[in-house]
């Protein structure tokens, strides 16, 4: 087997170029171009230089571990040790991830290689590796937007209590800074339909409708007068009366009601 030197070396300042950026990114860490390209730089160096010296198996995985180690730090570059913690846990995590899509790859595709210690030498198409990288990458991305959103919904989220006469239910809500709704110039909330029905059951009467828009589309849905919603916040109780409701889809599971911001003023 012919190893091109330059060619290891592109590979691999790509592959830890983007495993960085994407460590990076998950642990909150700021990018900076220069120490994100130095630490991919030192990276593809490693994977060069490594095969050339001959240690004992131990060894040669605990050399290889510090020199995982050293590339977040290059690439963080701050004084506090949290985030160089999470961007090392995140490399880590992705370099395995990775690692073990290749080798997946490698035996789908019958790719032949060969085994050093702690170090793996392989022929597979440029392509192959690339769009695998490509892939991972987008898999990566999409996944943690999608966390830490829901990360943020979680920690944004507030018990409140609806209540119309003598009925009422308690529900988690979500205070959205672009619900700009208003009926008769009042702010306007959205709720679920299990949540309007529930609170205003069959004999429910529409105080009017609202136009509203979303991604599939424009539509009108009534509006109900509430009379009273109370918030619980960070210890304290707001209380509301005369609120306006309207019944919009809302993400199943995560939350029944989305308070308009002016609600939440004190």
């Amino acid at each position: 087997m012919v190893v091109w030197v330059e060619v290891a070396f592109l590979e691999n300042f790509l592959i830890d170029g983007v495993l960085l950026f994407l460590s990076l990114r998950l642990a909150r860490v700021r990018v900076r171009p220069f120490r994100l390209f130095l630490s991919a730089a030192v990276g593809g160096a490693e994977a060069v230089l490594f095969p050339l010296f001959s240690l004992p198996k131990r060894s040669a995985y605990a050399v290889k571990f510090l020199g995982g180690a050293l590339l977040p730090l290059l690439a963080v570059g701050e004084k506090r040790a949290r985030p160089y913690i999470a961007a090392t846990i995140s490399f880590f995590a992705l370099t395995f991830a990775f690692g073990g899509l290749l080798v997946a790859a490698y035996s789908f595709f019958g790719v032949e290689r060969a085994e050093g210690n702690a170090f793996l030498v392989e022929q597979a198409p440029v392509a192959l590796i690339l769009s695998g990288l490509l892939l991972f990458a987008a898999l990566v991305f999409f996944l943690s937007k999608a966390i830490w959103r829901y990360r943020a919904v979680r920690r944004s989220l507030v018990p409140c209590t609806l209540r119309v006469g003598e009925r009422t239910v308690r529900c988690s809500a979500f205070s959205d800074s672009g619900n700009l709704l208003t009926f008769r110039g009042e702010p306007v909330c959205v709720a679920t339909a299990a949540a309007v029905f529930a609170l205003f059951g069959r004999e429910a009467a529409a105080a009017g409708r609202i136009s509203l828009t979303t991604v599939n589309g424009s539509r009108t849905s009534p509006v109900f007068a509430c009379d009273e919603l109370t918030v619980e916040r960070e210890g304290k109780i707001l209380k509301r009366r005369g609120v306006f409701l309207t019944v919009g889809a809302l993400p199943r599971g995560e939350y029944e009601l989305v308070i308009s911001p002016a609600l939440m003023e004190v």
